[in-house]
C-alpha cells in the first residue's frame, strides 16, 4: 500500500513538473544576452601620460577632458619651425626689396629710351644709343623674372611651414585626452605618468543607461515582430523569480544564421535563425553580459 502511494506520489510530482517545465519553455519567446555599445578611447599622441581622471565605475559626460599628454618636445618643434618661418619671411622681403629696385631702373630706362626716340625723329641721337637702352631694359626684365622665380619659391617656402605648424597644432590638441561619449568607465588600461605611444587604449567606456538583448527569433517567429514594437522582457531575480522590463525592438537581422552555441542545445544548432536586438531602459539592474528573454505578445 505504500509502496502504491509513494509511486502515486512521484507520478504526480512528475507531472507537475513537467507542467511547469511547458509552461516555462512558454514563458517566453526568445532568449539572449544583454549587451551595450563599448567605446575603446586611444591615444592620438605620445608621450608621458602627465594626468589621466579616470577611475573604473566612473559617470563621464561627452566632451569631459579627462587627461593630458606631455608636449614640451611639440611646443619646442613648434617654436624651431616658427623662427625658421621669420627667417624664411625676412627673405622674403629682401627680395621684394630687390624687385622694386629694378622696376625703378627700368622705369628710368623707359623714360630714357622715349627720350632717345624723339632725339632720333629729329637726327640728334644714334641708333646705337637706342639699341643700348633696348638692351638695357631686356636685362632689367631678365633680372625682375629670375628674383620674381625666387619669391615665388620662397612663398612656397613660407606655405610649408604654415602647413607644418598646423600639424604641430593638430598633435598638441590631440595631446588632451576628450571623453568623446557619455556613459560609464567599465575599464581602465593605464596609469598617470605612464608613457603612451599612438593608438594605445586608455580605457573603455559605454552607455549603459540603455541595454540591448541580443536575442535570436525563427523564421516563423519573423511575422510576429516588427522594428519599433513593444515587448516584455524578463531578467533573473533570484532563484525563480523574474522582473519584468519593457523594450523595443531596434533592429532585426535581414540573413539567416545558425543558433549560437551558446544559445541553444545541440540539437537545435542546426537551425536558422534571425538577430534581434530588444532596447531596453536600464534602471541599474542590468549588467553586459546578462542573460535575458523576451515575450512578443
Amino acid at each position: 500500500m505504500y509502496k502504491k502511494l509513494f509511486i502515486l506520489v512521484l507520478t504526480a510530482f512528475a507531472v507537475i513538473s513537467i507542467s511547469g517545465c511547458s509552461k516555462n519553455e512558454k514563458r517566453s519567446d526568445a532568449f539572449g544576452n544583454f549587451e551595450a555599445v563599448e567605446t575603446v578611447v586611444s591615444s592620438e599622441s605620445s608621450g608621458k601620460l602627465v594626468e589621466f581622471n579616470v577611475e573604473e565605475g566612473q559617470m563621464l559626460d561627452a566632451d569631459y577632458v579627462v587627461g593630458h599628454i606631455d608636449t614640451v618636445q611639440l611646443t619646442l618643434k613648434k617654436k624651431q619651425i616658427e623662427a625658421t618661418k621669420n627667417l624664411t619671411r625676412t627673405k622674403f622681403k629682401n627680395v621684394s626689396s630687390q624687385v622694386a629696385v629694378y622696376q625703378e631702373q627700368k622705369r628710368v630706362a623707359l623714360k630714357e629710351r622715349d627720350r632717345i626716340e624723339r632725339l632720333l625723329k629729329d637726327n640728334a641721337a644714334t641708333g646705337k644709343q637706342l639699341d643700348d637702352i633696348n638692351g638695357n631694359i631686356d636685362v632689367l626684365n631678365r633680372q625682375i623674372a629670375a628674383i620674381e622665380t625666387q619669391n615665388g619659391t620662397t612663398n612656397e617656402e613660407l606655405k610649408n611651414y604654415d602647413v607644418q605648424i598646423k600639424q604641430i597644432d593638430d598633435q598638441l590638441n590631440k595631446s588632451t585626452v576628450i571623453n568623446p561619449v557619455k556613459g560609464t568607465v567599465i575599464m581602465k588600461y593605464v596609469e598617470p605618468n605612464e608613457v603612451v605611444g599612438y593608438g594605445k587604449p586608455l580605457y573603455k567606456i559605454a552607455d549603459l543607461s540603455v541595454m540591448e538583448l541580443r536575442v535570436y527569433v525563427s523564421g516563423t517567429q519573423l511575422p510576429e515582430i516588427k522594428i519599433g514594437q513593444t515587448v516584455k522582457v524578463l531578467i533573473d531575480n533570484g532563484k525563480d523569480g523574474f522582473t519584468n522590463l519593457e523594450g523595443e525592438i531596434s533592429w532585426i537581422s535581414s540573413k539567416a544564421e545558425f543558433t549560437p552555441k551558446i544559445i541553444q542545445t545541440k540539437e537545435e544548432r542546426v537551425n536558422l535563425v534571425y538577430a534581434v536586438k530588444v532596447r531596453v531602459k536600464n534602471d541599474g539592474s542590468i549588467k553586459i553580459g546578462m542573460p535575458g528573454e523576451v515575450v512578443f505578445k
